[in-house]
């Protein structure tokens, strides 16, 4: 008769619980992940500072704009080219009334710094080019961005995996080695039972360690936890957590029912951890580079010089173009091929036409490169976890690039209502305040984050059970002792 696995499982965790090794590894742990939460807690509410700073700016501009065109008297003397004044759409649209775009904070962006340190969160949007915003980096120490910030999400797909194979590369072969596992196998318990009770109190306890820190860490971070979309994200982030955990112990499994020693199990594992969670993100980032090099951004500075010094040469004869191709933008008064506001605008258009095909290369080449990642990220189950981590923290790819379309489409808006103004000089009323575009974040649907974590639990899922299914019919053949 088969002794019961209920049985098996306490005797598993009164061994675990006498083992102080095995509690300081997971004091240690508990300790990282904690620090890890208040560490991304704190990076975010400095995001979140700057960002609430930015939109309060813009609009703070905007109403003391009205407040400056209200306040004129009707009889004032109409803007020159070069003045501050509320009614100049030169001067509202490409100076004084700029409008800040703001990618906020997902609700578990605690979680996962992601690219928040590393891509601007935030335009300032004017009628000036694309050039002038787009292209623009974060001001932070190089070391920093080169070493990352140390959050939840990097201590899951790194360390997590360490501390499941310290607690689990010897899960049988110990007891082979001591001698102990023949005493075990002449008793009414089957070794694949034993073995399952070894993984589930180790499992269950380090990954129950993992989420509730976690959890217990955002929740005295002050992060929202039932926040909009916040439960069902917490949901998918520790279904992501368990089936990661799962896979480095099916990997311990299948590591341990093949005779070897604990040393030999410890470096094998060791092996198997450097190469999915070093090498092969490593690897892919420079095939990915190598296969899709963007252009330099040398070329994209002299194209722009040569584009701007061409432009600026034929500066009269650009805007007499204009002027010819749009007659509905030829102001009322005679048309001054001099006017140096006009001259701007009808070189800056030019400008941008002759660096597009650079711009497009480059953002070509970037979206190939991520493409390229996204397509060979099953190669290692870290990248996968912390794809899947991050986007469920909006700190990831997918949501950057759908919110900077959005930016690129406002900022098209902006050059829409307020460059055909200044070409016709025609003045800005209170009316126009009211029709100046604003920008409002739209948000992916909640479907589509599923969508890209349930692909990644797919991801995570399949060598699982691959490892599991090798794993049971090893432990069929395994030599008690030897």
């Amino acid at each position: 008769m088969t002794a019961p696995l209920g049985r098996m499982l306490r005797h598993e965790w009164r061994g675990l619980v006498a083992d102080r090794t095995a509690w300081l590894v997971l004091g240690l742990f508990g300790f990282l992940v904690a620090y890890a939460v208040m560490n991304g807690a704190t990076w975010n509410r400095t995001q979140s500072r700057t960002l609430d700073s930015a939109a309060a700016q813009a609009d703070a501009r905007l109403a003391g704009l009205r407040q400056a065109l209200d306040s004129l008297p009707a009889d004032a003397p109409p803007p020159g080219p070069f003045g501050r004044d509320p009614r100049s759409p030169a001067s509202v649209g490409g100076r004084d009334g700029a409008q800040y775009t703001v990618l906020p904070p997902g609700p578990l962006a605690a979680t996962a710094v992601g690219q928040s340190d590393l891509l601007p969160q935030y335009f300032q949007v004017s009628m000036r080019s694309r050039q002038t915003f787009a292209n623009a980096q974060e001001i932070e120490n190089p070391s920093n961005l080169l070493e990352g910030r140390f959050d939840l999400a990097f201590v899951i797909g790194s360390l997590f995996p360490l501390l499941i194979l310290a607690l689990s590369y010897n899960l049988l072969s110990a007891e082979r080695e001591q001698g102990t596992l023949a005493l075990v196998a002449s008793q009414p318990v089957s070794l694949g039972r034993h073995l399952l009770a070894k993984v589930l109190v180790r499992g269950g306890f380090i990954t129950l360690v993992a989420i509730v820190v976690a959890l217990v860490s955002l929740a005295a971070a002050g992060v929202s936890l039932t926040g909009p979309g916040a439960p069902a994200r917490i949901g998918l982030w520790i279904l992501v957590v368990v089936s990661y955990g799962a896979l480095w112990f099916a990997a311990a499994l299948a590591a341990n029912v093949v005779p070897r020693s604990s040393a030999a199990n410890a470096v094998l594992l060791a092996t198997v951890w450097l190469a999915v969670v070093v090498v092969v993100p490593a690897v892919l980032n420079v095939v990915a580079k190598t296969t899709h090099p963007v252009p330099s951004r040398v070329e994209l500075i002299s194209a722009m010089r040569t584009a701007s010094n061409d432009a600026s040469a034929r500066g009269a004869a650009l805007l007499a173009k204009v002027y010819g191709d749009h007659p509905e933008l030829a102001p009322s008064e005679s048309v001054d091929a001099g006017e140096f506001m006009s001259r701007t605008y009808a070189v800056q258009d030019e400008v941008d036409r002759q660096i597009a095909p650079v711009l497009a290369r480059f953002d070509e080449q970037l979206v190939r490169q991520q493409q390229l990642a996204e397509r060979y990220r099953f190669l290692s189950p870290a990248v996968v976890t912390h794809a899947a981590l991050t986007d469920l923290a909006g700190t990831g790819a997918p949501r950057y690039r759908a919110w900077l379309d959005q930016v690129l489409g406002f900022h098209q808006q902006w050059q829409e209502f307020f460059i055909p103004r200044a070409f016709r000089r025609q003045w800005l009323t209170p009316a126009d305040f009211d029709a100046i575009p604003r920008f409002r974040y739209q948000a992916e649907p909640d479907s589509a984050v599923r969508g890209r974590v349930a692909v990644g639990l797919l991801g995570l899922a399949i060598p699982t059970v691959v490892l599991l299914l090798l794993a049971g019919n090893r432990i069929r053949r395994f030599e008690v002792a030897g």
